[in-house]
């Protein structure tokens, strides 16, 4: 570890909202906070907003500027999906102090320095301790200066969490950065890579490659097989001659074909991505990148918000959607994947202490104390959990057979949690069940009544056959085939055509869904498919993760509450479950009957 020695000085400043909602729900977007956060905005000489979602910064800058419209020029937008013209003419300007604020993502996260910027200002929780002191490092940019970031919550909740990442900068409680494990698809371009150059000997490279850390434990076994898989294709391709892509000649190896070389260079590179439709003006001005999905549900003449702008679809040509400038003042805001952050393990440890601190001390601290209407609420109708408890509330409504619990393990892993449980559910009693998930629990909802004794919360919690149930639950034969996609572009299995000729997406989807096919019945022990297979487990399902969390809930002490009313902690979970079976339009109204009806509850029990 590299450092200076001394300690960063941050000032974290979080905006209270003037109401603190007993029974918040994620989806809100912090608008209600727009007023404050534009007076800060403009008592600093510049401002970087920084907002999670690339759909979170495009409703901002608009929002900002329907209520700032004399900004328009000094108000930017900086995120990755914009061409890459305007997010580098918007870094120049900001850097020469003729933009003042910016509205921006992780695109400004790194490698960009600007020490003009003054302020700093986060909306929604970070969800790591490290992405917030990055953040907050980009005011201040010089030494000795302060870095001052004020702190926007989009729900009641997220005040506990940015209570608990100032404690956690600090007590230097930094989420590690673990390196990736032999990735044999990054080889196979690099050997190939190599190969197309003045070309090499196979031991002088493979020593080379492994004194890289990520290569380090590299077998001579799995470097054979990657030789054969560039040299011939592997087993179950070496047949095809455009999987042979490197010759051995008297022991040194090389690309010889001069076509398999310029395929190669316009194919080097890991970042992979949705498939992508440019934005273009009609005159021919590049706008940036949107995805195929939210395209596909536009037609012409539709408008819709994208970099900074409302917009107007003309036509779509080839992977180019064509626009003009809409006359209109709304329309609907793409939404991109990739957008999925759930809670650090170093966060959510230190929200847990936050919940008992809240209980055990006299000053909680600013956050905390202004939360306090919702966490009394929840302590009333059911418990705060300490550390070492698992909260697990039970209510039966019209629904069914509610179970929420409350490991606090982020919602990737909530995700293979419920899963797990409720196939082991299935297992003690067939029941039908709907599913939940968000960072601090999950919901399962069930046609079917759980006692949850002794020996069902012991089978619940079994720690054998953790991977094979979750294996067993999960689509994990299809997620890995749609890794392994990405897997193979990188490989150079897939070639996705020349710039301007570039195949079509459904094209590549086919291509990797049939090699995945071929090479999982011709050659299974292929091991760009055990890659795949490994990569689902370990980034999509976080199995590491997901048994230290079973091991911690098998050994804490359980407290099965019948809950009398859904409590705050439940609600967001019940508003997640319906939101997939609701419009927008319907989903708040039948929000705000039931936060009328919980309030109504709870004002009763206050007034008796």
């Amino acid at each position: 570890m590299i450092g200076s020695g001394k300690g960063k000085n941050i000032e974290i400043v979080t905006l209270l909202p003037e109401i603190i909602e007993r029974f918040p729900w994620a989806g809100h977007l912090g608008i209600t906070m727009l007023n404050p956060v534009i007076d800060i905005i403009e008592s600093s000489n510049s401002t970087l907003l920084f907002t999670n979602t690339r759909y979170q910064a495009e409703i901002w800058y608009h929002k900002i500027l329907d209520e700032k419209i004399e900004w328009a020029g000094i108000l930017g937008l900086h995120h990755g999906s914009m061409d890459k013209e305007s997010r580098t003419a918007g870094e120049q300007l900001l850097s020469k102090g003729k933009m003042k604020w910016v509205v921006c993502t992780s695109s400004l996260d790194l490698g960009v320095d600007f020490s003009p910027v003054d302020t700093v200002i986060q909306i929604g929780s970070p969800k790591g301790i490290a992405r917030l002191m990055q953040r907050a490092g980009r005011s201040g940019h010089q030494p000795g200066a302060k870095s001052r970031l004020y702190c926007v919550p989009t729900n009641s909740f997220e005040l506990v969490e940015f209570s608990a990442a100032r404690s956690g900068i600090e007590k230097g409680k930094i989420e590690p950065r673990t390196p990736i494990e032999k990735p044999l698809d990054v080889l196979a371009q690099h050997i190939v890579t190599v190969a197309t150059g003045e070309g090499f000997r196979s031991d002088d490279l493979f020593e080379e490659v492994k004194t890289t850390h990520s290569f380090r434990n590299l077998s001579l076994q799995e470097w054979e097989w990657t030789m054969e898989f560039v040299i011939k294709g592997g087993k179950a391709l070496k047949a095809y001659p455009e999987y042979s892509k490197i010759i051995n000649e008297y022991g040194f190896y090389l690309v010889e074909n001069e076509t398999l070389r310029r395929r190669h260079r316009m194919s080097i590179g890991t970042i992979t991505s949705e498939t992508e439709v440019i934005v273009k003006f009609m005159n021919g001005g590049s706008l940036g990148t949107l995805e195929e999905n939210f395209v596909s549900r536009l037609k012409p003449g539709d408008s819709f918000i994208f970099s900074g702008r409302v917009l107007e679809y003309h036509k779509l040509v080839d992977m180019v959607l064509y626009v003009k400038k809409s006359d209109k003042n709304n329309g609907p805001v793409p939404q991109w994947g990739g957008g999925r952050m759930p809670l650090s393990t170093e966060l959510a440890g230190e929200v847990r202490i936050k919940l008992r601190e809240f209980q055990s001390e006299g000053n909680p601290g600013v956050e905390m104390s202004a939360i306090s209407p919702l966490l009394d609420l929840q302590q009333k109708w059911s418990v705060i959990p300490m550390e070492d408890e698992l909260l697990i509330e039970k209510k039966k409504t019209t629904e069914g057979f509610h179970l929420f619990i409350y490991p606090f393990e982020g919602k990737l892993v909530h995700e293979g949690l419920s899963a797990l449980l409720a196939y082991r559910l299935s297992q003690i009693q067939s029941a039908t069940f709907s599913i939940s998930t968000n960072d601090y629990g999950f919901e399962i909802l069930s046609t079917q009544e759980y006692e949850l004794d002794d020996e069902q919360l012991d089978w619940l919690f079994a720690k054998e056959n953790i991977v094979e149930d979750v294996l067993e639950v999960t689509n994990s034969t299809e997620m890995a085939q749609r890794k392994f996609r990405d897997i193979a572009r990188i490989a150079g299995l897939v070639f996705q055509g020349y710039p301007g000729s570039s195949k079509k997406p459904k094209q590549l989807q086919a291509s990797g869904a049939l090699l995945f096919e071929v090479l999982s019945k011709y050659d299974p022990g292929n091991l760009l498919i055990k890659q795949a297979e490994m990569e689902v487990l370990e980034t999509q399902l976080e199995v590491s993760r997901l048994m230290d969390a079973m091991k911690r809930m098998r050994e804490s002490r359980k407290s099965i509450i019948n809950v009398p009313f859904i409590t705050p902690m439940a609600f967001p979970l019940m508003v997640n479950r319906m939101r997939e079976k609701l419009t927008s339009e319907k989903l708040s109204d039948r929000i705000a009957k039931l936060i009328a009806n919980l309030e109504n509850a709870a004002e009763k029990e206050d007034f008796a």
